[in-house]
């Protein structure tokens, strides 16, 4: 087998043994249960600890006396300005990883048989320094307003655990560039809108500035998220032997609102 779309071995499927399958099913049904609760039992356990359990994290503390000001003042117009923090923690874990994404996307392009439209090593290290520029971005702002750009936000610490399978399917050996930017494909589509909501944020914050630095680097996104979706698209049309149909532009969020 050369491929993971060739005819193999595989018999995970219950009709490549239907004797053997109904074995195991019948198995399945006379064992008894060690618990007799059902599915309702079940839920109402994880809502019980679901009601009890410690948040993810907290927010640090502001860094600086200008920071720690400007939080108080925002909080007693009834604000809440850590919800705009965390949200940035949240975007630099996730643009810190997508710089990792991306070069262990260039080694998967080194052992990839390569299709008609797919992938150049130039445009995935255009990305990746993207990914590196919107992590510069996001550090110098979480300083500007006070907050600690090493800090692991709770919101990151979701995004992080969130971004994992990715990480692993980019890492393993195993998978094809098509595999693996099937799995980017759904990182973009998720960094597009958070930046869309960052830069509103930025925008009801009062940060101007900071707003429209966020929507430059939304257009750079969209860009991103149109190249692998046609990567995506000339990929899988290619090996199953048909013709390419377009990308589809019309999808997205405007760089500017």
């Amino acid at each position: 087998m050369k491929k993971p779309t060739d005819l193999g071995t595989n018999r995970t499927g219950v009709l490549a043994s239907p004797v053997d399958s109904k074995k195991t099913a019948e198995g399945a049904a006379s064992t008894p249960l060690v618990d007799d609760g059902g599915p309702i039992d079940l839920a109402m356990e994880r809502s019980s600890w679901a009601n009890d359990a410690e948040p993810v994290g907290s927010m640090p503390l502001p860094t600086s006396i200008k920071g720690a000001v400007k939080t108080t003042i925002d909080m007693v117009r009834g604000h809440h300005p850590t919800v705009f923090l965390d949200k940035l923690g949240e975007r630099l874990a996730f643009e810190r990883t997508g710089v990792r994404l991306y070069e262990a996307l260039l080694i998967k392009l080194d052992a990839a048989e390569l299709h008609e439209g797919g992938p150049t090593r130039a445009e995935i290290e255009q990305i990746r320094d993207d990914e590196l520029r919107h992590f510069d971005e996001l550090r110098a702002a979480m300083e500007s307003l006070g907050g600690d750009p090493t800090a692991m936000t709770p919101c990151a610490d979701v995004a992080g655990v969130a971004a994992a399978g990715v990480v692993k399917v980019l890492a393993d050996p195993r998978t094809t560039l098509s595999q693996c930017l099937d799995a980017l494909l759904m990182v973009e589509l998720v960094d597009n809108d958070a930046w869309v909501l960052l830069a509103e944020l930025a925008d009801g914050f009062g940060q101007k500035e900071m707003a429209d630095r966020f929507r430059v680097a939304l257009a750079d996104e969209e860009e991103h998220l149109l190249l692998v979706r046609r990567w995506v698209n000339r990929g899988v049309t290619g090996q199953a032997g048909l013709a390419a149909t377009p990308a589809r532009p019309d999808q997205g969020h405007p760089a500017n609102p």
